[in-house]
């Protein structure tokens, strides 16, 4: 749910004081949203007034260029009559990035480029944390590098103003990363909506960006939406209501029209893929230069320049101007291709160099160009067919950004709204659908992930939602059979048995087989070398009667809770309908691995045979042994004589031990199995004689999952962890526990705290 309201009641008629606090709740976070609105339209409007008074100023006074603006959106001041001069177009953009260089990269680093991406980055591998001096920075950088000349987009800065506010006022209310996530995709909502003059497409745009694939993150539409309405309304009370562009009343008539849109689809995704590669092209070349941060946006700036000055001036600034003659079939059809691929180089320059500004905008102007070019090529060829070669511009624009962000149902509506036509939607849903499907590959937001299933923000819901669908009966092929302890059964026979067995837990039956308790190896532990007890000690007296146990039809979450509550490795799995009969044994290890085959089934939809581990599993991957292991290791001698190798491990809490020569290199493991064994020898015997010395070891540096493998292929008690330089060299331990315990401290403990 997008306003997380309390749960609902069981009963049919709440009581008025639960009724009472469902509104208040409601009524707080309904607040919240309109006061992030309210701040965003207010950034909104600085902005603006800083845009409009930056290229007064450079532009029109400095360098005697007045743009052209779009229909929607009138200048604020008078033309200057200053004559042109060319040179300065060439220098301003340079002087431009070199001072948004310097604020971005002494103030916060985090601002430079294109910020959509790093609202997106703080969505999803944040928790929506924003620095509350980037919204101040991106501003003033961004205006400084559009209004010399640089070319950019007003949605980057305008984002991360709304992200910034709504990230900072979670923290100050204390709320959850959830909670803030959701303020801070409200704030962008709320940011772009107002800008664009498009609140229903700031919404859904906030959604849906966050993703590659057509998924819309649900709970952020509602607030998303409160808080745009707000910031377009108060926009719009300042700078006047109505859409950004102007066009005539296109419609769509005919039929066949839809050839020349799917001509038009291959043109965009061409031109998309051709912006993407030159956008990070041009960014990772400045990113190899050796020279300081702070001058490579001057560098950038002085390339825009030279496309401004030497090739098309108006492929600098916003260039909103040219978008809305191309609407009005004003501009011909090489100045149309001329400006759409000088656009995408004088972006490249601009934003890829480290300046600040967004990346939405330049691709309105550059679809539509395309849009237009082709519209009017095909109006040559078939008058009768494309009467309108402006509704190409609309259909493109919406078409190229739809191919480079892979955000195809909020362009389609941001595009409707901008333009304040309505009546192309259906070669908009058209030629967006095919340029989404055909460029899927590539995205201007690099910070984007697949799915929800990928994003580190539902990483938590979704173990435990899949967990939930998941019952034990499906995993009955991997519970284990076990030997059972008849409940009689002395400490010398069980001896006996222990010496012949890798079994840890041990579950106790009555005469009829019926479950009255389990222990494990750690239970008897104390006294498994008693001798004198032998025969007075049988197991019923060590087994516990209150058992943790599950059955075939209980879901896994339920089993994963109990499994950590107890900190246990194995569950009895008993029968539903007589929970004293015992089926088996079922593993913690089991059950991860069933989950991530599972994970792996749904991401591909069942097709694939190949299982990897999944993102709740290979997260070990990221961790190293040396954040686990035990480095306090209690070593045996290899000469210490075997009986007081036994006095030892009676005492210790640990049942496997490394065994270590004069020098203290490792030469092999003692376990409680290899002391039971060597008890009643003849021989004189020392550790190294009983110890196991074909060792199975890791490094410090190895992942937890490598140490998990290696401990779950041999059912170990623990692992030497070794230098890697010298792999005799003994560094410290690790078991399953710490494996387990690390594991659960960063997912596992985490996750279930949610649903509890």
């Amino acid at each position: 749910m997008a306003i997380p309201f309390r749960k609902k009641t069981t009963s049919s008629t709440p009581k008025p004081k639960d009724e009472t606090l469902r509104i208040a709740t409601a009524g707080k976070w309904i607040f919240y949203y309109i006061l992030i609105g309210l701040i965003s339209g207010l950034g909104a409007i600085v902005f603006q007034y800083l845009c409009q008074a930056g290229l007064f100023v450079f532009l029109e006074q400095i360098a005697g260029y007045r743009h052209h603006a779009p229909a929607g959106e009138s200048h604020l001041f008078s033309a200057a009559t200053k004559p042109l001069n060319p040179w300065m177009l060439f220098f301003l953009p340079a002087l431009g990035g070199l001072v948004s260089g310097w604020l971005v990269y002494t103030f916060a680093p985090e601002a430079e480029g294109h910020g959509t991406d790093a609202a997106i980055d703080s969505y999803h591998n944040k928790g929506g944390f924003v620095r509350g001096r980037i919204p101040f920075i991106k501003t003033i950088a961004s205006a400084i590098t559009i209004t010399t000349g640089g070319s950019g987009g007003r949605e980057g800065p305008i984002a991360q103003i709304g992200a910034g506010f709504g990230s900072f006022l979670a923290a100050k209310m204390g709320l959850s990363d959830r909670e803030r996530r959701i303020m801070l995709a409200a704030g962008v909502g709320a940011g772009i909506g107002a800008i664009f003059r498009a609140p229903l497409a700031g919404a859904l745009f906030a959604a849906e960006v966050l993703y590659q694939q057509p998924e819309f993150e649900f709970e952020v539409i509602i607030p998303a939406g409160i808080s745009s309405v707000v910031a377009y309304c108060l926009f719009c009370l300042v700078f006047g209501w109505g859409s950004l562009f102007q066009s005539p009343d296109f419609a769509f008539q005919n039929p066949l029209e839809l050839g020349p849109y799917v001509v038009l689809t291959f043109v965009l995704v061409a031109g998309g893929v051709v912006y993407i590669k030159s956008f990070y092209g041009v960014r990772d070349l400045f990113h190899k230069l050796k020279i300081p941060n702070h001058f490579k946006p001057a560098i950038g700036g002085l390339m825009t320049g030279a496309v401004g000055c030497l090739f098309m001036k108006e492929t600098l600034a916003f260039s909103y101007g040219s978008a809305q003659m191309a609407l009005n079939n004003e501009l011909p059809t090489l100045f149309l291709l001329g400006l759409a691929f000088g656009k995408i180089l004088t972006t490249s320059f601009s934003i890829g160099s480290g300046g600040s500004g967004g990346v939405f905008g330049p691709s309105v102007v550059i679809g539509g160009a395309f849009g237009g070019a082709v519209g009017r090529m095909f109006h040559s060829i078939m008058p009768g067919v494309v009467t309108e070669p402006g509704a190409f511009v609309v259909v493109g624009m919406a078409g190229f950004f739809a191919a480079v962000s892979n955000a195809p149902i909020s362009t389609i509506i941001f595009v409707s709204e901008m333009t304040n036509s309505y009546h192309l939607l259906l070669p908009s849903l058209l030629v967006c659908s095919l340029a989404f499907l055909l460029s899927q590959r590539w995205t201007i937001y690099e910070k984007q992930v697949p799915t929800r299933i990928d994003s580190n923000a539902h990483r938590g819901d979704f173990f435990v939602d899949v967990l939930g669908t998941i019952r034990v009966k499906e995993l009955m092929p991997k519970v284990r059979k076990v030997k059972v302890i008849p409940e009689n059964m002395t400490l010398n026979e069980f001896r006996d048995l222990f010496s012949e067995t890798d079994q840890q837990y041990f579950p106790v039956v009555d005469d009829q087989g019926l479950l009255t308790g389990i222990f494990s190896i750690n239970d008897v532990r104390g006294i498994l070398f008693e001798r004198d007890l032998g025969n007075l000690v049988v197991m019923i007296d060590i087994a516990n009667p209150a058992m943790i146990v599950t059955t075939p039809s209980e879901d896994l979450n339920e089993v994963m809770k109990k499994f950590t509550v107890r900190n246990i490795q194995r569950i009895p799995v008993v029968k539903d309908e007589d929970r004293r009969r015992l089926i088996g044994m079922l593993d913690r290890r089991e059950v991860i691995e069933y989950y991530n085959q599972r994970v792996e089934e749904i991401k591909s939809g069942g097709q694939r045979t190949h299982i990897d581990q999944d993102r709740e599993v290979t997260r070990l991957k990221d961790i190293p042994v040396r954040l686990a292991m035990r480095t306090q290791v209690q070593v045996i001698p290899s000469t210490m004589p075997l009986e007081q190798v036994k006095n030892l491990v009676y005492k210790s809490k640990f049942s496997s031990f490394a065994v270590v020569d004069p020098t203290g290199r490792l030469t092999g493991i003692i376990s409680l199995s290899d002391c039971e064994k060597a008890v009643g020898s003849d021989r004189k015997l020392v550790a190294q004689d009983i110890a196991t010395s074909n060792l199975v070891t890791v490094t410090e540096d190895d992942s937890l999952f490598v140490a998990l493998g290696r401990i779950s292929q041999g059912d170990f008690s623990i692992l030497p962890v070794v230098d890697k330089a010298d792999l005799q060299k003994l560094v410290g331990v690790i078991s399953r526990r710490d494996i387990i315990s690390t594991y659960e401290d960063r997912t596992v403990l985490r996750n279930i705290s949610r649903q509890t």
